[in-house]
């Protein structure tokens, strides 16, 4: 809304002429109930907006559950789904108790927030309930990234350290530094204060969410090591394919279904007038930031599908699924500042960073079973630097406040103060997430808490860990299917019963 309804008893009596001043104060009061009516309106629909923006947003733990089951193999299935389920869980109860705070309760020199630890004097005058959970279901994304990255060989004990260390501290100092109004490279202080008179734009997270994730992946998977079999003594890589292109696929449209409460969600309100009695507003730009959003994960899809059969000579739909993914993260940090045409670059250049991130993770003999340090770390570092080439200066000033002089992306004419900006956010993003998740991961190796034994890794953690596999299925080329017990009817009895197959 554009500003509240004023009325002044003296100067409409003045109007009114003489005696009139009991109707003058009627009226006022009148015009008064009527302007609180409007206010309480426009907090309700901003709010209903942001919890629907949280639900969508949530829903894409679906969609992380859905890919990463798919894939793996069948016999970890059960172990990659819980994994899920409780990046949800820990995640909710670290993130109410410590992160939450320390990403938007004040302040300590720009560096981390020290109030409202576990919503103590919450909500305030700048935050509400609904933006409690809108930022939780941002913190859970970051921890599900992860676990695609260590996926298949990882004990059961070390994801529930590295995702509630993740969601409790390490994820939310970076959503301070870049979302809070106090972080020291927040674009929300005060312009004299802001880093290179701009702060960095990382609108929806391809750095504080998809950089944290892909990173914390990255060292997780270097410090345990590749899966077994996954590359032979000569250096050559085998494929460990995942066991369902169906599960992946239904993953990614969820994904794709959620990205829309994670982009345009990210404004947190939509009553916002750019230019009072028209009817271009923040709406406007919340549309906008849907079409980019969807037109560079579609332009990644498209560049994988034909860059991997050139490569390959197979059209893969994993790989355009993964595309699709990378184009996602890139856009999400500078959605709402650049023009739809700009997208459809962003999507085009992350299909070609997965493509080149994921050749060189084969060269070095690095495993990721979900491609996330590839995906969400190398297209999320990307997507930084789009908005510092491609940022417009009328959308930066609509989304992020009118700020005469503010610099703005380097190929819009905008000078490089901003790039500078984000390249400092992808150094300290990365050099923050390694020293915190790397030291984890190293500790809980020493300690023996990481890796899983080679027998329990060959098995398979659902037999070995959870008791059962999800499905009565066996992989072709796994000798551990020798050991499976398969459900075979008695004749002889109407009641089955389990038998081991014979060695063949």
């Amino acid at each position: 809304m554009s500003g509240p309804l004023t009325c002044s008893v003296s100067d409409l009596s003045a109007m009114l002429g003489p005696n009139t001043t009991a109707a003058a104060e009627y009226i006022c009061g009148q015009l008064g109930t009527v302007n609180n009516k409007f206010t309480d309106a426009a907090y309700a629909v901003d709010n209903t907006y942001l919890l629907f923006s949280s639900y969508l947003v949530f829903s894409m733990q679906i969609g992380f559950a859905m890919l990463c089951a798919g894939s793996v193999r069948a016999k970890n299935t059960m172990n990659i789904m819980l994994t899920n389920v409780l990046d949800a869980a820990a995640g909710g109860l670290f993130y109410y108790l410590f992160g939450y705070a320390f990403a938007f309760g004040g302040s300590s020199e720009g560096f981390i927030g020290r109030h409202n630890f576990a919503l103590r004097d919450f909500p305030t005058l700048t935050s509400d309930y609904s933006f409690f959970l809108y930022q939780w279901s941002f913190a859970i994304a970051a921890a599900g990234i992860t676990s695609g990255s260590i996926a298949e060989r990882t004990q059961f004990v070390a994801y529930l350290i590295y995702s509630s260390f993740l969601t409790g501290f390490v994820y939310p100092v970076v959503s301070h530094w870049f979302w809070s109004p106090f972080g020291w490279a927040s674009p929300f202080r005060s312009a004299e204060d802001r880093l290179f008179n701009t702060g960095a734009i990382d609108f929806a997270g391809s750095g504080v969410v998809h950089m944290v994730g892909g990173i914390a992946g990255l060292w997780g998977a270097l410090i345990e090591g590749p899966r077994r079999g996954r590359f032979e003594k000569s250096g050559r890589a085998i494929a460990l394919r995942g066991h369902s292109a169906s599960l992946v696929v239904l993953g990614t449209f969820l994904l794709w279904f959620g990205w829309y409460g994670f982009n345009p969600g990210s404004f947190t309100k939509i009553l916002v007038p750019y230019e009072t009695g028209s009817s271009y507003g923040q709406w406007s730009g919340i549309g906008r930031t849907a079409i980019t959003t969807t037109l560079a994960g579609s332009t990644a899809a498209l560049t994988t599908l034909f860059g991997k059969r050139l490569l390959s000579g197979h059209w893969n739909v994993t790989d355009v699924c993964n595309g699709l993914l990378g184009g996602f993260a890139a856009i999400t940090g500078g959605c709402s500042v650049v023009e739809p045409w700009a997208a459809i670059v962003c999507g085009f250049v992350a299909a070609l960073v997965l493509i080149g991130c994921n050749k060189l993770a084969e060269i070095v003999q690095y495993d990721d079973p979900l491609e996330a340090a590839q995906l969400h770390g190398g297209c999320g570092a990307w997507g930084l630097i789009f908005v510092g080439l491609f940022a417009k200066e009328k959308y930066l000033n609509e989304v992020y406040g009118a700020t005469p002089g503010r610099p703005y992306g380097l190929f819009m004419g905008g000078g490089g103060k901003l790039l500078g900006a984000q390249l400092v956010q992808i150094l300290v993003v990365a050099g923050w997430v390694s020293a915190t998740m790397g030291t984890l991961f190293f500790l809980l190796k020493k300690l023996g808490l990481l890796r899983i034994s080679e027998k329990d890794e060959m098995a398979g953690m659902d037999m070995t860990r959870h008791g059962g596999f999800a499905y009565m299925y066996y992989d072709n080329d796994d000798e551990s299917h020798r050991a499976i017990q398969l459900q075979r009817v008695d004749p002889g009895s109407p009641f089955p019963r389990l038998v081991t197959p014979p060695r063949v």
